[in-house]
């Protein structure tokens, strides 16, 4: 062979070779950009494009065979207390470890899909609707056992909705839906369990959507506004200021209870915008009855437990404060001892910071929760709010008069003011007074009104002391 045929026998092995690898270049970009376009970058599962097409297969397998199937919505519960309380990148490793879980529980047939966020959607074959039952309790059993992330411990729960084809739908549309909506039933029933679809379930996802459109409107509108309930200094009688609490006034329904909307707000995270807008009223209203010569009164506010969590908390008291020109010790946050208990080491840091500004700290509800006097001594709290359930059965000589006893000496202790409210009667009132709490609050001594009510209360309470003289 001459030299120009080996020559070109060497280049064409060359181009041969290199030819082949781009070849096999083409084909993994080819293969990633697939596995992209189908999968969810974080858990690895299908995505809703894949599941589209999986579910429409389904679909047009199951009416050409005369079968069944079933879909599964799985939804966490109060996974955004996760992302709010520890951050994004810890919920994206609980993601991970939730995903692998339910496929590892799955068939290799079977499909899972992540559509976003906490959710995910699972398609089984299925001979009867009851087959559905065994594979969805598994599903809710194996997502309630502990998780280990970062060294520590979590404990979260799923609510599952199961539809099935075609009892339940014949398109992948009411299908999804269906599954959507007992997903919400299950949920609204105690979570951490799973639901067949019914018929009656539209007629009530439709109120629930309804009613949040009108939460969510209800800022914009108008219709929120705060009652006042006085706090009264226990030994004088004088007042020590109000609690400003939230009243929702809807256009048809007329005035709807905090504990029928303040859920909702919380589970659809609108609770963060109306807290601001409580704080931002309250703190107005205090600033007016400053300006009249009540500059000795302070005003409290509960902070819910997901806008306690968010990071610009303390930025926005500081700039609610000095928007209305008031002296931080004006203001009083509540935090209910279980908020304040979760996460402790981030909680204590919050509340630093607040008591840094000036704010005073209450924790609200104490006696309910699970606090350790080893935190307790740590939190810059100003006072301690003794749960009303303790309250409400006092009488001497009873479980409930040795634990509100306990707690007033355990506060004073540590420098703290009692604050004991839901006091309904003159014997709570005594009893009360005579154990050493500090402040007041309850109907018997006044109920929550409107501020104009509230000051009208005021001068007749002066009125009549100087009549009294």
């Amino acid at each position: 062979m001459c030299i120009r045929d080996r020559l070109t026998s060497v280049l064409d092995a060359r181009l041969e070779s290199q030819t082949a690898k781009l070849a096999r270049s083409l084909a993994d970009a080819n293969s990633k950009l697939t596995q992209q376009t189908l999968h969810d970058n974080l858990t690895k599962l299908a995505n809703r494009g894949f599941l589209e097409d999986r579910l429409k297969q389904m679909l047009a397998d199951a009416t050409r065979e005369k079968s069944r199937f079933a879909i599964m919505f799985i939804d966490l519960d109060d996974f955004k207390t996760i992302n709010d309380s520890l951050g994004h990148h810890t919920g994206d490793l609980l993601l991970i470890e939730v995903a692998a879980r339910i496929r590892n529980s799955l068939r290799e047939q079977d499909t899972v899909a992540r559509l976003g966020g906490d959710e995910f959607v699972v398609l089984i074959d299925i001979i009867d609707p009851e087959d559905a039952a065994p594979v969805a309790n598994k599903l809710v059993n194996i997502i309630n056992q502990p998780f280990q992330i970062n060294g520590y411990d979590f404990c979260i729960s799923s609510s599952i909705g199961v539809a099935i084809f075609p009892e339940d739908g014949v398109t992948d549309h009411d299908l999804l839906v269906n599954a959507d909506a007992a997903m919400y039933h299950a949920k609204h029933a105690g979570r951490a369990s799973y639901r067949f679809f019914e018929a009656a379930m539209n007629t009530n996802a439709h109120n629930q959507l309804q009613f949040i459109q009108d939460l969510r409107n209800a800022l914009k509108r108008g219709e929120f506004y705060l009652d006042y309930q006085a706090k009264f200094h226990a030994i004088s009688g004088e007042i020590a200021g109000a609690e400003a609490l939230l009243r929702w006034r809807h256009p048809t329904r007329g005035v709807i209870e905090p504990d029928d909307f303040i859920p909702i707000a919380e589970k659809t995270g609108l609770i963060v915008t109306i807290g601001e807008w409580v704080l931002n009223e309250a703190c107005r209203q205090m600033r007016a009855w400053h300006d009249v010569g009540y500059s000795n009164w302070k005003i409290a506010v509960n902070v819910s437990a997901i806008q306690f969590r968010q990071d610009s908390l303390v930025e926005l008291v500081e700039a609610t404060l000095a928007r209305h020109h008031l002296p931080p010790n004006c203001l009083i946050l509540e935090v209910t001892e279980s908020t304040a208990m979760y996460n402790v080491e981030t909680s204590l840091l919050v509340l630093k910071s607040l008591s840094q500004l000036g704010v005073e700290i209450s924790i609200d509800d104490f006696g309910s929760g699970y606090s350790s006097l080893l935190y307790l001594k740590r939190m810059p709290a100003s006072e301690l709010k003794i749960d009303r359930g303790f309250i409400r059965e006092l009488t001497d000589g009873t479980n409930d008069a040795a634990i509100v006893a306990a707690i007033i000496a355990l506060g004073h202790a540590l420098n703290l003011r009692i604050v004991a409210e839901g006091i309904e009667t003159v014997m709570q009132q005594n009893f009360l007074t005579s154990l050493g709490c500090d402040t007041l609050q309850g109907y018997l001594m006044g109920k929550p009104v409107s501020p104009q009510q509230f000051i009208n209360e005021v001068h007749a309470m002066s009125a009549s002391k100087i009549a009294c003289h």
